[in-house]
């Protein structure tokens, strides 16, 4: 998730305060894992000074003051560039799952348990993502597929990985 790109989406939408495009940004894109507040300020900074938003109103708050950040035309150019552009569909090819079946096996330790170990944890986290999807939102449940449809391409790996793993022993120990 890029927080820059979606900050300025969200300052697209309408003009805002740093306190409220984290609680959208909570709200809509991190749910589990709120964006701290230091980080909303730094890229708040970061954007301003590179040109693609600007502080408007400053008004009086209960501490300091209150910034309104307005998108200028650079960050609306940016985040209508980043919104046309399709993601890159390549999976990453080395993911953390491959690199640690790879070094267990180089060093002679047991790959299949850790891979159980995960498919467990896999399992697990699919219950939660379940019970997200079925007592939440629109948004929630989307989110949620989009988890447990990732989850379920890894356990798919893992069960590949575990039928080849004598033939990978042997390519990468050799």
């Amino acid at each position: 998730m890029s927080v820059p790109l979606t900050l300025l989406g969200l300052l697209e939408r309408e003009p805002s305060h740093g306190y409220d495009l984290k609680r959208d940004y909570d709200t809509f894109f991190n749910r589990g894992k709120p964006l701290p507040f230091g980080q909303v300020y730094a890229t708040l900074g970061r954007l301003a000074r590179d040109g693609k938003i600007v502080i408007g109103d400053v008004e009086p708050g209960v501490g300091p003051d209150r910034k309104r950040y307005v998108i200028t035309d650079l960050g609306a150019t940016e985040v209508d560039t980043w919104l046309t552009e399709p993601v890159e569909p390549e999976p990453n090819l080395q993911t953390v799952l491959f690199s640690k079946v790879v070094l267990a096996l180089m060093l002679g330790r047991p790959a299949e348990e850790y891979l159980d170990t995960q498919r467990a944890a896999h399992l697990r986290r699919m219950q939660e993502l379940t019970t997200v999807k079925r007592g939440g939102d629109l948004v929630d449940a989307l989110l949620a597929d989009h988890g447990l449809f990732h989850l379920e391409a890894d356990l798919h790996w893992i069960d590949t990985t575990v039928v080849r793993l004598d033939a990978l022993r042997t390519a990468v120990t050799a």
